[in-house]
C-alpha cells in the first residue's frame, strides 16, 4: 500500500487548503507534484481551463504518467499560473499573455503593462460617461414615461452659417484617432503663424459611418484667409446642440434627420460638428456642448 500524507497550503483570507498527496509523486529535487484537480483548487481555475492551457502551450504539466496519462504540476509552476490569472484580470488575451511570458526584455514588459493600464483608465472614463448618460435617461424616463423620450429633447433650428477659414487635415481615421490629427492641425497653425479663431470642428465626408475607419476632416478656424487650407462655405443649415458625452451624438443626428425630413428639406453637403465646450476647457462631461450642423436645401 502506498503511503500518503496531507499537504496543507495556507492562503491569507481564504484559510488553508488540505490536499491528499501520494508520496511517490515527488520530483527529483524534492518538490511536491500536484494533480490537475489539486492545482485547479490552488489556482482557482477549472480543470477545463488547465487542459486548454496545456493544449495551447501556455502552461504544460510538469509530468505526465506514461501508464495512466495523469498530468501533474509542480509547486514551482504556481507563481507562473498566478501571474497568468492576474494578466487575464488586466484584460490581456491568452495570445497576448503567451507573447508576454515569452518576452525577456523588462522594458518591453513594463511598457506593455503601462499601455494596458492606460487602456483600462480610458475604459473607466468611458464607463463613467455612460453611467452619467444613463442617469439622465432615467430622469427623462421618470418624467415622461417614455423610454425614447430623451430623443425629443433636441431643439432643431434653421440657421444661415458664415464662411469659415480653416486649417484642416483629412484622411480615413477611427474616432480614437481624433486627438492625433487635431494635434497635426494645431502644429500646422503654429508653423504657418496663423491666428486661431476659436472654433474646432470635424467634417464627415463618408455617406456611411464606420467607427474604425471613416473619411473625416478635422479642422480649426483661423483668421487669415491666405493661410487657410480651404474655406468651408456657409449657407442654409439645420442645427442642434448635443450636451454630454460624444457617445450620445447619434441621438442629435437622429433628431436632425427627422427635422429635415418633416420640414421639406434634404441634405446639401457634409454634416459637421463644432466642439463648443469639452474636456479641454476643464469641464465635466455633462457640460460638454457639441453643435451638429447639416447643410440643407429645399426638397424638389
Amino acid at each position: 500500500m502506498q503511503d500518503s500524507f496531507l499537504l496543507v497550503l495556507d492562503f491569507p483570507l481564504r484559510g488553508g487548503i488540505i490536499l491528499n498527496t501520494d508520496s511517490n509523486q515527488v520530483q527529483p529535487g524534492g518538490s511536491e507534484m500536484l494533480t490537475v484537480g489539486q492545482f485547479s483548487k490552488i489556482c482557482q481555475v477549472s480543470t477545463k481551463t488547465l487542459h486548454h492551457y496545456d493544449k495551447i502551450g501556455l502552461v504544460k504539466p510538469e509530468q505526465t504518467d506514461k501508464f495512466t496519462g495523469y498530468r501533474y504540476y509542480s509547486e514551482e509552476q504556481l507563481p507562473l499560473m498566478l501571474l497568468i490569472q492576474r494578466l487575464k484580470r488586466y484584460g490581456f488575451t491568452l495570445t497576448e499573455i503567451k507573447n508576454f511570458l515569452g518576452c525577456e526584455d523588462k522594458d518591453v514588459l513594463y511598457q506593455k503593462l503601462k499601455d494596458k493600464k492606460l487602456e483600462l483608465e480610458r475604459q473607466c472614463t468611458e464607463g463613467l460617461k455612460t453611467v452619467e448618460e444613463m442617469g439622465r435617461h432615467l430622469q427623462n424616463f421618470e418624467r415622461t414615461s417614455n423610454i425614447m423620450g430623451y430623443q425629443d429633447t433636441y431643439e432643431v433650428e434653421k440657421i444661415w452659417t458664415e464662411d469659415l477659414m480653416i486649417i484642416s487635415s483629412r484622411q480615413e481615421m477611427s474616432v480614437e484617432d481624433f486627438g492625433k490629427y487635431f494635434e497635426k492641425v494645431f502644429m500646422e497653425i503654429v508653423k504657418k503663424q496663423a491666428t486661431a479663431a476659436g472654433r474646432v470642428l470635424a467634417i464627415y465626408h463618408d455617406e456611411e459611418f464606420h467607427h474604425e475607419k471613416t473619411d473625416i476632416e478635422v479642422a480649426a478656424e483661423i483668421r487669415e484667409p491666405e493661410k487657410a487650407t480651404r474655406i468651408l462655405r456657409g449657407g442654409l443649415c439645420a442645427s442642434t446642440v448635443h450636451r454630454g458625452a460624444y457617445s450620445g451624438l447619434s441621438d442629435a443626428y437622429g433628431a436632425l434627420v427627422r427635422w429635415v425630413s418633416q420640414n421639406g428639406y434634404q441634405l446639401d453637403g457634409c454634416p459637421y460638428e463644432i466642439y463648443r465646450k469639452n474636456g479641454f476647457d476643464g469641464l465635466p462631461v455633462q457640460d460638454w456642448e457639441t453643435q451638429v450642423i447639416f447643410p440643407i436645401k429645399e426638397s424638389l
